[in-house]
């Protein structure tokens, strides 16, 4: 269904409803920047939930940085989730791999800095409903749902507009509940179902979090 959504914050709206539907008690709405944040902040403000950030970067093969052979989640003791043989496959040395996670390290804490006046909030105990804005491969949503599991979270609710099925399929086992709004096979891009897929700003990002904060 090409352009299913008219842009980010549409989709977000029509997402709040569904996660609505869930009557989860007292939610914490995480998004995956920069993307998922306008989409994470309709559900939040339907859910009246806070809103925060979980910083994820993908680690990309070389020559090839938009193929994921690994994700690095920011925090205390960053994660980083290597697929080895996804490495091998792709010439991925470990010297590479070194050289790109310390790259990923300086950007998350370009994003924190440039996002975050508060401290993160912590999903220890909490109900977490982890929103993008689209799924592709699901390898940066994988390797969050790893770090949720890690932190403690009391449930983790995966929500988000579009996916293809076999991506949700591969992560059911991570996560107490998937919302997803379109299922379109064959899946090409998450691009491909909103009319308006411009690139998210970090200004856009600080604005949505202040927002939502009541700052």
């Amino acid at each position: 269904m090409n352009g299913a959504f008219a842009n980010r914050r549409s989709a977000g709206r029509a997402l709040a409803e569904a996660v609505a539907k869930l009557d989860v008690p007292d939610p914490l709405v995480l998004a995956l920047p920069r993307g998922g944040v306008p989409v994470a902040y309709e559900v939040a403000l339907r859910l009246k939930a806070p809103l925060d950030i979980l910083l994820v970067r993908k680690i990309g093969a070389p020559g090839h940085e938009e193929y994921g052979i690994g994700a690095l989640v920011d925090g205390a003791n960053p994660q980083i989730v290597i697929d080895e043989k996804v490495a091998r496959l792709v010439g991925a040395t470990p010297d590479y791999i070194e050289r790109e996670v310390a790259r990923q390290l300086q950007e998350l804490e370009r994003r924190r800095a440039a996002y975050r006046s508060d401290p993160p909030i912590s999903p220890t105990g909490r109900n977490v409903i982890l929103v993008d804005d689209g799924i592709a491969t699901g390898g940066t949503v994988r390797v969050a749902l790893q770090a949720l599991r890690k932190s403690d979270a009391a449930q983790v609710v995966l929500a988000v507009p579009v996916a293809p099925g076999s991506a949700l399929r591969e992560l059911e086992s991570m996560c107490d509940g998937i919302v997803c709004l379109h299922t379109p096979e064959p899946f090409y891009a998450v691009g491909a179902h909103y009319q308006d897929f411009g690139q998210t700003s970090d200004a856009e990002v600080v604005e949505l979090l202040a927002a939502a904060s009541g700052a």
